[in-house]
């Protein structure tokens, strides 16, 4: 084998130029494979840092009879300790919820997630403190000291890795007496889903958790639906049978009290909800990318089949010599595998850029981007690769070396040889299999396009130009004080036209899905019943700033205040929906049930997509800010100019305010709607880069297959030419070739990309994978381009000299 690899070594050194066309060849495909590869890993294959995270579930709720209209609310504390004491499918259950505070400083505020968990989280989870110590049960007395642990990234931020931590106090916002810290939690412990957190501005499923503080039971809210639930399933119960049984404890609490019908249990996997998004982007980009290798590998082997046809007379000798072929398939497998060893090295160094490339541009396409390492999972899947592509690359030129037979190889084969046909065959087999696979990359990324396309095409009912948001929170003080001296210092400023507050800004996910009964519509006898709608509160001038018409009615004014009559604004689905036959203005609403004072409806606004650019205008309330109050919201400036030019004047009129306000997520409006895109941008420009290279490597492929055929027909243009062939007749003769290979590539690759492009259906947005005006504009275009590669054989074919040609015969 030594031997084998200096003698690959030496031969490869005498063509350098071929070595590392090939090697070149096969770096794209590893390079491509292993970054992907690299994501998945880094994304959806590490596990948490949980005690066998395969075992831990989420218990969400859904409703009995699906209604759009209805969402079950999450789960009431009565409910889920019921389970804790008497399921038998689970260890333990403990529940949860999203919370937010802020670490209160002079300089300006920082926000800080958190989580309020009942005493077992940790015992279901099986966190274990870096330092200090968990909750017991003193901790969740009434009257007991507040407590708190922290998260590993918020104690080296804020306390520098300081073990001495444990016993200082914490300063929060809203907290009279500051929390003691008791611990501090492992790295890369992240938030568990929360269904009402979602419609948080701060909310990151994807963050990792500053803080957690203990429940402390209140009798007076174990009715209240709440809360999350977590449970830990034992070894070798499963999801069926957990689901099962919990049907049966839900269906008898709902008998018990009937503020719990219409409510039924779901149990999922954690490992599955955690990476449900991630798996929708990574997977099908993956496949794209292991394309990418395949046809890097057809290439390679036709380079080596090439390779092979012009040492036919050296392996003739050395099987007439006493080589045996065994001899001879080790010796073409080795020069496969150093070449794919060497493009596997390249290939590695190559996505290691690849990675960092994709960190930059994917950072709100792909969750837990920052958890992607550039360590042994890129060199593992290179080697991998490496392994494969030499395979794939080598194998059939080792085999066809192997058969070889040297009488014949000695006898025909001279310093001219070329391919028979039964080499034009494979090689362009293999080239077929190049186009199918390059059309159906080049086929996902224009129904990619198309959709980007299509969103840009979409009037979201307000405009996104020159808007400038920031997420704004008075920490201390007068609320409302700060709040009206703000935008009357913002609003002052030389560059801006239209300063409000408002809490759900449009492509933010930001409303709060609250319970609501309509005036002239049924009433709900149980709280899961009732309507539930995105209420949002905003400023007087939001409407004007974003450009959405008031339909209707008034916009609030300055006098829609705590001590004036509660008023509301809703949009023009929800006033054909449930008011479609009558004048909405006067009409009234309750947030708080019918014995709680109602809201007025005072306008009518037009309809806009505020939560998703590809989902029609849903029903939504809005109300005035004064009135409804938010603690943290978003600042929102339309300016005369770019509004990042005013980013630094707005934050120090707000500081001047109140020095210790949280000014954070500086955006604009379209970086906003660019990030509620990003996935799928994400997946187009990564698809369009596979579908480039991988379009390059098959028109080489071409060109190399029939520049191939033109020299093993050199004699047969020449009888041609002498026998008074015409020019444009060898033309059509290349040409004609070359059509009937890129036709056979173009229909099995428009067939493979009808069943691949059904991957990318979530992705696309008015147009289906189908579409046929996509699949037959691509197929002609590649086929128009491939065909270009055809032109210099073809010429080449014309210029034969039959003298020259037949001379040398």
């Amino acid at each position: 084998m030594l031997r084998d690899l200096r003698f690959a070594i030496r031969m490869l050194l005498k063509r350098p130029g071929f070595a590392w066309i090939v090697v070149f060849t096969l770096a794209l495909g590893i390079g491509a494979t292993s970054a992907v590869f690299s994501l998945i890993q880094g994304v959806l294959l590490t596990p948490p840092p949980y005690r066998n995270p395969e075992q831990l579930v989420l218990i969400s709720s859904a409703r009995a009879e699906p209604d759009p209209t209805l969402r079950p609310a999450d789960w009431a504390a009565a409910q889920w300790l019921e389970w804790g004491e008497e399921a038998t499918s689970f260890e333990a259950v403990a529940g949860y919820r999203w919370t937010f505070n802020f670490w209160v400083s002079d300089d300006g505020s920082e926000s800080l997630e958190g989580m309020w968990v009942s005493n077992d989280y940790f015992q279901v989870t099986g966190l274990e403190p870096e330092i200090g110590r968990t909750f017991q049960d003193l901790d969740t007395v009434e009257g007991a000291a507040p407590v708190i642990i922290l998260g590993y990234d918020l104690w080296q931020r804020r306390f520098a890795g300081d073990p001495d931590v444990l016993g200082q106090p914490l300063p929060m916002s809203r907290r009279e007496t500051p929390p003691t810290i008791i611990g501090v939690m492992p790295p890369a412990v992240r938030f568990l889903p929360s269904r009402s957190g979602a419609q948080e501005p701060n909310y990151d499923v994807d963050a990792q958790v500053d803080f957690w503080i203990p429940v402390i039971p209140n009798p007076e809210l174990l009715q209240a639906p709440i809360w999350n639930v977590v449970g830990r399933l034992p070894a070798g119960v499963t999801l069926e049978s957990a689901q099962a049984e919990l049907e049966v404890l839900t269906a008898r609490q709902a008998q018990a009290d009937p503020e719990f019908e219409g409510v039924v249990p779901r149990v999922q996997s954690l490992m599955v909800e955690a990476n449900r998004d991630g798996q929708r982007i990574l997977w099908p980009l993956f496949g794209a990318a292991a394309l990418v290798l395949l046809i890097a590998c057809g290439n390679a082997a036709a380079l080596l089949l090439v390779r092979g046809l012009q040492r036919q007379q050296e392996y003739g000798v050395r099987s007439a010599m006493g080589a045996g072929r065994g001899a001879l398939f080790r010796q073409v497998t080795v020069e496969s595998l150093l070449l794919a060893l060497v493009g596997g090295a390249f290939g590695v160094g190559l996505a290691v850029g690849i990675v960092q490339l994709l960190k930059l541009i994917g950072g709100h396409a792909i969750p837990r981007l920052d958890a992607v390492t550039i360590g042994w999972p890129v060199l593992a899947c290179g080697l991998g690769s490496a392994v494969v592509a030499a395979l794939g690359a080598g194998l059939v030129p080792a085999l066809r070396a192997s058969q070889l037979d040297p009488v014949h190889a000695l006898k025909e084969t001279g310093p001219r040889s070329s391919a028979g046909r039964g080499e034009r065959r494979l090689l362009s087999g293999v080239t077929m299999m190049q186009t199918a696979l390059t059309l159906s990359l080049l086929v996902g990324a224009t129904l990619l396009i198309r959709t980007m396309y299509n969103l840009s095409q979409v009037q979201p009912g307000y405009d996104t130009g020159r808007i400038l948001t920031m997420s704004v929170t008075a920490v201390q003080g007068d609320w409302s004080d700060f709040h009206l001296r703000a935008l009357e210092r913002v609003a002052r400023l030389p560059d801006v036209r239209h300063a409000a507050f408002a809490w759900g800004v449009p492509l933010t996910g930001n409303n709060w899905p609250g319970a609501v009964e309509l005036e002239g519509q049924p009433v709900a006898d149980r709280r899961n019943d009732r309507l539930r709608l995105p209420l949002r509160s905003v400023t007087p001038g939001y409407f004007e700033l974003l450009g959405l018409e008031v339909l209707n009615g008034r916009d609030f004014h300055a006098g829609d205040t705590d001590d004036a009559p509660a008023v509301a604004i809703i949009n023009e689905a929800l006033a054909e929906r449930y008011f479609h036959d009558t004048n909405p203005l006067g009409k009234r609403l309750w947030r708080r049930g019918r014995e709680q004072p109602a809201n007025q409806i005072v306008g009518v606004v037009a309809n806009a997509r505020t939560d998703d650019l590809t989902q029609a205008a849903e029903p939504e309330i809005y109300f005035s800010l004064w009135q409804a109050g938010a603690f943290s919201k978003h600042l929102v400036i339309r300016t005369e100019g770019d509004p990042r030019a005013t980013v630094g004047a707005v934050q120090r009129e707000l500081r001047a305010v109140d020095p210790t306000v949280a000014v954070e997520n500086v955006k604009t409006l379209d970086q906003i709607r660019g990030d509620s895109l990003a996935s799928r941008s994400f997946a187009m420009q990564l698809l369009i880069g596979f579908a480039l290279v991988a379009s390059v490597l098959t028109l080489g492929g071409i060109y190399g297959v029939l520049s191939l055929s033109v020299v093993s027909r050199r004699r047969e243009i020449a009888i041609r030419t002498a026998l008074g062939a015409e020019r444009r007749t060898l033309l059509r003769l290349v040409f004609g070739e070359g059509a009937r290979l890129i036709a056979g590539g173009t229909i099995v690759g428009l067939a493979a990309a009808v069943a691949l492009s059904r991957v990318l259906e979530s992705f696309l947005f008015e147009i289906e994978p189908t579409d046929p005006v996509t699949l037959i504009g691509s197929g002609l275009l590649f086929a128009g381009v491939a065909l270009l590669a055809c032109w210099l054989p073809a010429r080449r074919a014309a210029k034969v000299d039959p003298m020259v040609a037949l001379r040398a015969e």
